[in-house]
């Protein structure tokens, strides 16, 4: 970890501290220049003092005394093996674990992204150790290298999380072992005293590299079966780096005596290796996902075509049922309004005991132009004036009728409140003025009636109740109503049910009553 050389009894270089925290000379090379004013003729002695954790198996490295430019090239080289090549392999795994960070955070569901992320940040972080050159953050000596064999484990365990979720593996019961197993390991390095720290090393470093050698070994048995480029090319890629670690580790525990380490520069060609197939996997996703586009696109564009001739075509029955609900409003008005005048002028025709003057006939067609004014003026409520008062409502119907039932002799009583409790919107107004005028027409017509009764009561503040009852023959409501022969029965339930109201209608022989019930509306301006 740190050191001085001496020179016979001269001190030519020391680090900067040598107890804890110690400095960390452990992968520095070091060259000097011998003084020649430190030299001496005959037998000259070079001391080299090492500083060390006992648990670390403390020792010297190689030392090479030459001529100056061999020993010179022999330092650079091993400065660009020892550091050199560490800084471009955490370069690089910083660039490409951001890369894939970002991707991840865009699409959480690519999970091997994000795994991958993770391992390269414990990459970094436990090849740092290799170029610190103080135990900081850490107290001592002893706190980093526990903190370095931690970060070998969850880097190990964040590798076999990538292949697997890369190779699309479900492997619940030896994911939860693995994260157990890390779990425990790393509260065995933080809890071991300095005595024991080169058997907890140990266990921490043996363990992990057996994990990592057995996922190395099994990937390829699973891209042999799933037979996809992408799990070929890794599984290659991660024999090869089995053969290169397994070297190294080799080397590291002296069962190797003399070879150079490999893993520097392997890591940086796997990690760029890794990254390309991650990125030929994107890259295929992207083109799947704009192959989905252009088909939801076509897909798109087929509906709204679909959606255009569905619309074109409601909006065509739309419009065929606006003309016949026209047609059917006109026949309506005409039946009730024009009709009920033609009613009422063919009674007196017939009730005359000689030919009508010119006058009446005149009078009778101008009764019957204005009629068919009223018709047309009124083909919406949004033209029809509330009336004040009832009575002023139901004036001029009563002043037409009157002269019929006169002349008929029929006996007609009016019973209408003095004023509106609340008013009835236009609507409305128009409803019940077509129902009564129908209901008195079919009493004209069919009921052959001497007695007819016209009331209105408004028992509730918004309800309003207005019925018509005579004496006459009666009918058979069922009957009618099942033969649908009537069409002013029809079209009376039609009013009443387009303002949402209720027509009664009981008869028998000697009374005949329509009652019709309406919730009543302040009356508003025409929408």
């Amino acid at each position: 970890m740190a050191g001085e050389v001496y020179v016979n009894d001269s001190q030519i270089w020391r680090d900067k501290h040598l107890t804890e925290p110690l400095s960390r000379s452990w992968n520095m090379p070091r060259y000097w220049r011998l003084p020649e004013t430190l030299l001496k003729d005959g037998v000259n002695t070079l001391w080299v003092r090492v500083i060390g954790v006992a648990g670390q198996t403390p020792g010297l490295g190689p030392v090479y005394l030459g001529e100056l430019h061999a020993t010179l090239q022999l330092y650079e080289d091993l400065q660009w093996q020892n550091r050199t090549l560490f800084v471009v392999n955490i370069v690089v795994n910083v660039v490409m674990g951001i890369l894939f960070f970002c991707i991840w955070l865009m699409r959480r569901t690519q999970s091997e992204h994000g795994w991958y992320a993770l391992m390269t940040l414990f990459w970094v972080l436990f090849a740092s150790n290799v170029l610190a050159t103080t135990p900081w953050p850490f107290p001592d000596s002893v706190m980093a290298a526990k903190a370095n064999a931690v970060m070998a484990i969850l880097y190990v365990a964040s590798f076999c999380m990538f292949t697997w979720r890369f190779g699309g593996q479900s492997l619940p019961r030896i994911e939860k072992v693995m994260w157990t197993g890390a779990a425990l390991l790393v509260v065995m390095l933080m809890v071991a005293p300095a005595a024991y720290l080169a058997g907890a090393l140990g266990i921490g470093i043996l363990i992990p590299a057996a994990l990592f050698f057995i996922n190395c070994l099994q990937f390829p048995f699973h891209a042999w079966r799933t037979r996809k480029t992408e799990h070929v090319i890794l599984a290659g890629l991660l024999l090869f780096f089995f053969a290169v670690v397994l070297h190294d580790l080799l080397l590291l525990l002296k069962i190797i005596e003399n070879g150079r380490a490999y893993s520097a520069i392997s890591s940086i060609a796997t990690t760029l290796a890794m990254s390309g197939i991650l990125g030929l996997r994107h890259a295929r996703n992207m083109r799947q996902i704009d192959r989905f586009n252009h088909q939801l696109e076509v897909g798109i564009g087929r509906a709204r075509a679909d959606l255009s001739a569905t619309l074109e075509r409601e909006h065509a029955l739309a419009l065929t049922n606006n003309r016949l609900q026209e047609r059917l409003q006109i026949a309506h008005d005409l039946h009730d309004g024009l009709g009920g005048s033609l009613v009422r002028m063919m009674a007196m025709v017939q009730q005359a005991d000689m030919p009508l003057q010119n006058q009446q006939v005149l009078s009778m067609l101008k009764l019957i132009r204005d009629d068919l004014r009223q018709t047309i003026d009124s083909g919406s409520s949004a033209g029809v004036k509330v009336p004040a008062t009832p009575t002023e409502w139901i004036a001029p119907l009563r002043h037409r009728f009157m002269q019929l039932f006169d002349e008929l002799e029929i006996d007609a009583t009016w019973q209408l409140p003095a004023e509106w409790r609340t008013s009835p919107n236009a609507l409305q107004c128009l409803t019940l003025t077509r129902l009564l005028e129908e209901s008195l027409v079919n009493v004209v017509k069919h009921s052959r009636a001497r007695r007819v009764e016209v009331r209105m009561h408004l028992p509730e503040y918004d309800v309003l109740v207005l019925s018509v009852e005579d004496n006459g023959v009666g009918f058979d409501v069922a009957a009618v109503r099942q033969a649908g022969i009537s069409v002013g029965m029809r079209s009376m339930h039609a009013r009443i049910i387009a303002i949402h109201g209720t027509l009664e209608v009981s008869s028998k022989t000697g009374r005949t009553a329509l009652t019709a019930t309406i919730q009543l509306t302040p009356s508003l301006a025409p929408q």
